[in-house]
């Protein structure tokens, strides 16, 4: 599995800790940027991530800034899209399940390294149930 990474400033101490994970586990890593903590608009980001999971150059993304919030909102304004928080494990397990997100993301300056790598853990090792859900998700595109 491919997995695309991209953060702002405040997004960048943790996507260099989430790279090391995942190099660790034998993921192939797409490292988008940011490169430093130098203040950069997290928009910016956001739009390049969704740019490159539609092009179909990563089979998942992960997104950091500060709380998570503004990086997912920009993500999302692309159709196709579907970033969520994942502000909890049952949230990490239910953006799989249901939602079959295809950008994972995190707050760089309010979540702990060790929940951010279990909800990774359980993103990953949760199956999409489809069906009703998949139905749902199309009408998300229309």
């Amino acid at each position: 599995m491919k997995i695309a990474i991209a953060s702002d400033h405040a997004g960048f101490e943790m996507k260099t800790f989430i790279i090391d994970y995942l190099k660790q586990k034998n993921f192939e890593v797409l490292d988008l940027g940011t490169n430093s903590e130098t203040s950069v608009n997290y928009p910016d980001y956001g739009h390049k991530m969704a740019a490159n999971i539609l092009a179909h150059k990563a089979d998942l993304g992960i997104l950091i800034c500060g709380t998570g919030i503004g990086i997912s909102i920009a993500a999302n304004r692309h159709k196709g899209i579907r970033a969520a928080v994942l502000y909890s494990d049952e949230v990490a397990e239910m953006t799989k399940r249901h939602n079959n997100a295809n950008v994972i993301v995190f707050g760089g300056r309010t979540m702990a390294r060790s929940d951010i790598i279990k909800r990774i853990e359980i993103f990953l090792n949760t199956p999409f149930e489809g069906g009703r859900h998949q139905e749902r998700i199309e009408l998300l595109d229309k």
